[in-house]
Formats: C-alpha cells, sequence, structure tokens
C-alpha cells in the first residue's frame, strides 16, 4: 500500500528512544494494575511486590527484545506493496509466530512450575502485545510518509514558483536589450555618436546591475529604484530634453519588499508609446504612497489623449506590461491590483497596489505596518 525509502527509516536515536519510553510506561502500567491485588495474593500467584516487579519485568524485556526481532520484519513489509489489510494479515501472522517463542521463554522464567496454562496466557499475551505493537510502528511510518510526501509536494510547488518567477524575470532582458539595441542603431545612423557611446555606457550599467550576481524576485522599492533610474538614464541619452522624469516616492514606501525589474518594463512602457513618439516629448510621473497598510504604485506619462478605456486594458499584448501582470499573479495571487487607465487629459497611467512588506516571501517573514 505504501513504500518507504532507505531515508525514510526510523533514525536511530529515535527508535531507541520510541523503544525505551515505550517499553518503559508499560512497565510501570502492567505493575499498577496488579498491585491492587497484591493484598490478595491467592489470585494472580504473587508472592510480593518484589515478585511481581521481577515476574512483570522479565516479561517486558523478553517483549522489548521480542519487538527488535519483529521490527526486521515490519520493515520488510512496509517496504512491499501490500494493501492494509495484506500487512494487517501479515503482521498479525509475524506476531503469533514471535509471540508464542517469546511467550514460552518468558513462561518459563517466569513460572517455576510450568504449566500448559501458563504457557498459553503468556504466549497469547505477547502475541497480541506484538501485534499492537507492530501496528504502532505502521502507523508512525505511515505518518512519516505523508509528512514527507506532504514536504515534498511543498518543495515542489516551491521549486515550479521559483522557476515561474525566474523565467518571467529573464524574458524581459532580451526585450529590453533588443529594443536598447534598436535605439543605439537610431543614433548612431543619426550620426550622434556621443549620445550613442553614453547610451551604451548606461545599457552596461543597467544589465550588470540586473545579472550580475544572484538573481532576487523581491528586493525594497529603494533598490527598485535605483535600477529604473539606471533605466531612465538610457532613455534620457537618447531622447535628451524630450524627456522629463518626476519622482513623486514617500520615504515610509522605500523599505517596502516589490517584485524586482517592476517599474522598468512600466517606465519603458510609458517612455517608448508615450513620450518618444512626440516630437516635443512629455514627462514621465513615478509615484508611491502607503495607504491601509498597501503599497500603491503609479507610472503616468504625458502623453496624447487615448481613445482606449480601463475596459480595454486587460487585451493588452505589450511583452512588458503582460510579463509584469503575470509576475504579480504569481507573487501575490488575488492580493493586488494591476489596472491600466487613460486619463481624459492625455497619457496612460498604470497603478500597481500590492501589500506593504518589509521581508521578502523568499525569507519567509512579512512584517506589515499596521
Amino acid at each position: 500500500m505504501f513504500g518507504v525509502s532507505k531515508h525514510d527509516e526510523f533514525r536511530v536515536h529515535s527508535f531507541w528512544w520510541f523503544q525505551a519510553v515505550g517499553w518503559g510506561c508499560f512497565y510501570l502500567l502492567s505493575i499498577l494494575v496488579v498491585l491492587p491485588y497484591l493484598q490478595r495474593p491467592s489470585e494472580l500467584g504473587y508472592q510480593g511486590i518484589e515478585a511481581l516487579v521481577w515476574d512483570q519485568g522479565l516479561m517486558c524485556l523478553c517483549g522489548f527484545f521480542a519487538s527488535l526481532a519483529l521490527r526486521v520484519v515490519c520493515r520488510s513489509l512496509v517496504r512491499r506493496d501490500l494493501s492494509w489489510i495484506g500487512l494487517e494479515l501479515q503482521a498479525a501472522g509475524w506476531s503469533l509466530a514471535v509471540g508464542i517463542s517469546t511467550g514460552f521463554v518468558a513462561a518459563r522464567l517466569i513460572v517455576a512450575k510450568l504449566e500448559l496454562v501458563d504457557v498459553l496466557e503468556a504466549c497469547a499475551k505477547m502475541s497480541v502485545l506484538l501485534f499492537l505493537w507492530s501496528n504502532l510502528y505502521f502507523s508512525i511510518k505511515r505518518s512519516q510518509q505523508q509528512e514527507q510526501e506532504r514536504a515534498s509536494l511543498l518543495r515542489a510547488e516551491a521549486q515550479a514558483h521559483e522557476a515561474q518567477l525566474r523565467a518571467l524575470r529573464y524574458q524581459l532582458n532580451p526585450h529590453f536589450l533588443f529594443n536598447s539595441m534598436n535605439a543605439v542603431s537610431t543614433l548612431v545612423a543619426e550620426g550622434d555618436g556621443l549620445a550613442a557611446t553614453r547610451m551604451l555606457a548606461e545599457i552596461a550599467a543597467f544589465l550588470r546591475a540586473t545579472l550580475d550576481g544572484q538573481a532576487v524576485h523581491e528586493l525594497p522599492l529603494s533598490q527598485e529604484l535605483v535600477l529604473t533610474k539606471r533605466y531612465l538614464a538610457i532613455e534620457q541619452a537618447r531622447l535628451g530634453d524630450r524627456l522629463r522624469v518626476d519622482l513623486d516616492i514617500c520615504p515610509e514606501t522605500l523599505k517596502a519588499f516589490v517584485p524586482s525589474l517592476l517599474l522598468q518594463p512600466l517606465v519603458e512602457n510609458a517612455v517608448r508609446h508615450g513620450i518618444a513618439p512626440l516630437v516635443e516629448g512629455g514627462k514621465i510621473a513615478v509615484r508611491s504612497e502607503l495607504r491601509d497598510s498597501r503599497v500603491h504604485i503609479s507610472v503616468v506619462n504625458s502623453g496624447r489623449r487615448h481613445p482606449r478605456t480601463r475596459a480595454l486594458a486587460a487585451n493588452t499584448t505589450g511583452i512588458g506590461l503582460t510579463n509584469t501582470a503575470e509576475r504579480l499573479r504569481t507573487h501575490y495571487g488575488p492580493d493586488h491590483y494591476f489596472g491600466l487607465e487613460w486619463p481624459a487629459t492625455g497619457g496612460c497611467q498604470v497603478t500597481v497596489e500590492i501589500p506593504f512588506r518589509t521581508s521578502s516571501n523568499g525569507t519567509g517573514g512579512n512584517t506589515c505596518a499596521c
């Protein structure tokens, strides 16, 4: 019914701890059960407390060593693909066999003048006791296996989650690099070698910051803003005075953890579709604030008035926006908001709302501001 790997076996110290405590408790319980009858020794055959302690001790000692032999059998049974009934039948048979031999030895040690009734009683007690012991062994093994299966499932889910986030994050770099190289190519074709050189230097710095070292899926907003400013420097090298930037960041939100590269694709989308097409250029505004223990981030561009509305935002197919929406779903599930609006005054506004946390999900701790 269930199998176990080599690593699923009881650790040595755990098994011996269970053995010692279990048989010790059984020994004390057997003495406490018989103590009331010491005033009537003829009923049970005990002649005093010394005899009771000795006889029960011998019985438990025999059971202790018998369970060690039965452990080898039980360990072999749980490795086989048996139904629960089959496992119980096998355990009953082996418990009976080991119980009869152990009961005979125990009766011979305890009773000076051995009689058949003493042997049968000892064998029956020992067989039942060992059958209960084997069931306890199976229950613990099954509980361990279920716990390990849950842990394996959680690890598999975490690995899948990690792989999805990593794939989505790395999807952004080729997209960004492709667009940036096109921009450099345009500057070279226009004969603006100085701007092209400056832009290549900024691109190298941005890629070094995003690709060097271990990739993280969340980081403080303060660090995300550093990356965003690097990207804006790249665009300003291309657009010059046509691109104006306004950062309005609430200091309380700087320590909030956000998905890495959250702002860059939003800012890139605003620049390329809202500012770059305009001869006169325009302004990019990045704002953040803390409301009701949630971080609100918006990226607004002052582009032309657009006929699309919020209802059409869900149909947006751009790589940057689609990627951001998917990463937010992966990070926060339903506990986030991601929306696009086209104000009547023109341009586009992207709004992100996420829980305020001062530690990454990957570290396991969430500290919320109340």
